[in-house]
């Protein structure tokens, strides 16, 4: 659960910066089948059918990650993609180095509040304590104690921290006036409220920037195509 909550908070973070999320919808995203089909297999091993042949959950388990690499690795071109896919295979690395299971720590779980959670427990469990793991390091050590207490690995920080990323280029906020090669985030080109072109009538000479009158209306509209042709001309380089 804190896992959707800390997902929510990242795409909260975009209104409030300024940014759009209407925007996503200009990601040329591929393979948009396999990420829902991997999150619902990972539902249904850890909490519809726990129970059950554990050999079947491993396969799962690991066929899930399978399904997300191929996901993300066909929209390595967005940008933070890369970041996601490279926090993702650190967790596939500790998972199948394990037998399909994530390796826990007992300290990690004891300051985070949770109850035990041995490889023999009940059921499948996707994350648990191992008498030998391997990659230990690579595992769920962080602990995440409160309401809705759990444990990190550094691939999930990594993750988020992609997400963010992705979403903050692909949504960034206002448009920017004056030379395009002046970059945001993301390829888009920003309007900065200290830049002398923000002033009526101001400019930059030594900077190459030219004064430009625009009204509200083409500011909201006009340029807010340019930055996601921007965005795209980026994505097809």
């Amino acid at each position: 659960m804190i896992l959707l909550v800390i997902a929510a908070l990242c795409v909260i973070s975009v209104p409030l910066t300024g940014g759009h999320l209407m925007r996503v919808a200009v990601l040329p995203l591929r393979g948009l089948w396999a990420a829902p089909t991997a999150l619902a297999l990972q539902v249904l091993i850890t909490t519809t059918a726990r129970g059950g042949n554990r050999t079947v959950h491993i396969a799962v388990h690991i066929s899930s990650y399978v399904l997300i690499g191929l996901f993300l690795f066909a929209n390595r071109r967005i940008p933070g993609v890369r970041t996601i896919l490279a926090g993702a295979l650190m967790n596939a690395a500790a998972i199948v180095a394990n037998g399909g299971v994530m390796p826990a720590t007992a300290t990690a779980q004891r300051l985070a509040g949770l109850a035990g959670g041995g490889a023999g427990g009940r059921g499948f469990q996707n994350s648990a304590v191992l008498a030998h793991p391997v990659l230990r390091w690579l595992g769920d050590i962080i602990p995440v104690p409160g309401p809705l207490p759990n444990v990190l690995s550094i691939g999930d920080c990594i993750i988020f921290a992609g997400m963010l990323l992705v979403l903050h280029r692909a949504c960034g906020g206002a448009v920017r006036l004056g030379d395009p090669r002046q970059r945001g985030v993301g390829g888009a080109i920003w309007r900065d409220a200290d830049h002398p072109i923000a002033e009526p009538g101001g400019a930059d000479p030594e900077g190459g920037v030219e004064a430009v009158e625009v009204d509200e209306r083409q500011e909201r509209g006009d340029l807010d195509k340019l930055r996601i042709a921007e965005l795209l001309l980026d994505l097809g380089e």
